[in-house]
């Protein structure tokens, strides 16, 4: 039995051609950027109720359950443009993600160390003068829906200008700063707030923000508190309060998968 598929296998390799070699590498580059796609925009969920659907349709024939089976058969028939529908703005994101930087995002190591210093510098600053904030880390899951809602900006992560978008007379104030790819993305963004009804009722609106947001994606936030001069870091829905610079420095290296370097 052994030899037999070993056979087979060199009679495969043998047939191949170095076009079937390059035909394989498009149909895995495709798949592999499906997949990411379906990872960093969160559409998990929606594939899910369709591969539900699909079963629902075998069992239909399993059982003979004929109106059923014509609803679902109906609902395939049309399964492109369905999906056309549901995933537009995913769809639309990731053509435009491909156009723009197929295969290479984020930053290198140096930047991420300073991205991390800057980060850091300017929540303890903002914290120390009284001024709220919110900053936001993408990570695995695209916040492009975020982004959206907020005015882009495409800035180096600095501490000054942190400081200089938090200012209470400024437009952007209100809303969050989201990091993406080693930049500042965009500011003035507007969070979902979290319906969790075990949060502390003493929470405003930022921190509940923060919570929300890290509730429904991976996101890193950090929350600036202007009540009590402090700094929290939100994370998986949960927060840590109150946090001082060597603190938010580590998590933040952590976060960035880089090695914590104690500052002297």
């Amino acid at each position: 039995m052994l030899t037999n598929i070993l056979d087979n296998l060199q009679f495969i390799f043998q047939q191949l051609r170095p076009r079937d070699l390059i035909d394989m590498l498009l149909v895995w580059v495709v798949v592999y950027r499906v997949l990411i796609l379906i990872r960093h925009t969160g559409t998990v969920q929606m594939l899910s109720g369709l591969g539900i659907l699909a079963i629902a349709y075998l069992m239909s024939i399993w059982f003979e359950l004929f109106t059923f089976n014509w609803i679902l058969e109906k609902f395939f028939n049309n399964l492109f443009l369905i999906v056309v529908i549901l995933f537009q703005g995913e769809i639309r994101r990731a053509l435009a993600h491909i156009g723009s930087n197929p295969f290479f995002t984020g930053a290198s190591h140096v930047q991420e160390t300073h991205i991390v210093e800057e980060i850091a510098k300017g929540a303890i600053q903002l914290a120390q003068k009284g001024m709220g904030a919110l900053m936001v880390i993408e990570k695995e899951i695209n916040l492009e829906y975020f982004i959206e809602l907020g005015t882009e900006i495409d800035s180096v992560v600095s501490a000054e200008i942190m400081n200089s978008i938090f200012l209470p007379a400024g437009p952007l104030h209100d809303g969050a700063v989201i990091v993406r790819g080693g930049r500042i993305w965009a500011a003035g963004c507007f969070l979902p707030l979290s319906k969790n009804p075990a949060l502390d009722k003493n929470l405003g609106t930022r921190h509940r923000a923060a919570i929300g947001l890290t509730e429904e994606t991976d996101a890193f936030v950090i929350v600036v508190s202007e009540e009590n001069n402090s700094v929290g870091i939100v994370e998986g829905g949960q927060m840590i309060a109150d946090v001082d610079h060597a603190t938010l420095r580590r998590v933040l290296y952590e976060s960035y998968g880089l090695k914590y370097r104690p500052q002297p």
